[in-house]
């Protein structure tokens, strides 16, 4: 592993997840693990060497470790570990940072991405007296955003929201950052909700 030769905790902590993908990894394992094929998809420009690096680098790090789930799955899994998770803070300031930088990409959104970026702009100003639960169907992904007492939480596999907001990740962007119709999606239970969900995350100001 390469590393800066630097006591300071910044060069310290970048010897560890400083390398291209290691912080994105991160991000998509922060709400659960997954299988490689799942980070995969997740990270369409990765190639699969190189994200087998990292995943190794990153599980010699302490950072994440692989488990393999009980039967019927019997599948190996990516999973962060104690010292993994306490790089949400990290992940999250970084999104806000980054979302005031000019769009440069075109690439695909993945769902993880979306929901960092819905929680880098979340705005608890806006939510004042709202309280409620979307389901985001997102593909063969379902998520429980709810949000109570000004706070936004997530949940993988959640069911049960107050609506049920049913499409892809690029449209739920387009919807909440672009102004694109929520009529455009699916919309399922209480519209109203769904509705004022969707006018919680303004988007920053750029960065001159």
């Amino acid at each position: 592993m390469r590393t800066y030769d630097d006591p300071c905790g910044v060069a310290r902590a970048l010897d560890h997840v400083g390398e291209r993908w290691a912080l994105l990894i991160v991000r998509e394992l922060l709400l659960g693990p997954k299988r490689f094929t799942d980070l995969r998809a997740g990270l369409p420009g990765a190639s699969q060497n190189v994200l087998s690096q990292r995943l190794r680098e990153l599980e010699e790090s302490g950072v994440l470790r692989r488990r393999k789930l009980p039967p019927p799955a019997a599948s190996r899994v990516y999973e962060l570990t104690e010292r993994g998770s306490e790089l949400e803070p990290v992940v999250l300031a970084l999104a806000q940072w980054g979302s005031r930088m000019p769009l440069t990409s075109t690439g695909p959104l993945s769902v993880d991405a979306l929901l960092y970026a819905l929680k880098s702009t979340f705005d608890p100003g806006a939510a004042d007296g709202f309280e409620g639960s979307v389901e985001l169907r997102l593909g063969e992904e379902s998520i429980l955003a709810t949000v109570s007492a000004g706070q936004l939480t997530f949940a993988r596999d959640g069911a049960g929201g107050d609506a049920v907001l049913r499409a892809d990740a690029e449209t739920i962007r387009s919807v909440v950052f672009a102004g694109r119709n929520l009529e455009e999606s699916e919309v399922e239970g209480d519209r109203q909700v769904a509705e004022r969900f969707v006018t919680l995350f303004p988007r920053p100001p750029m960065s001159s």
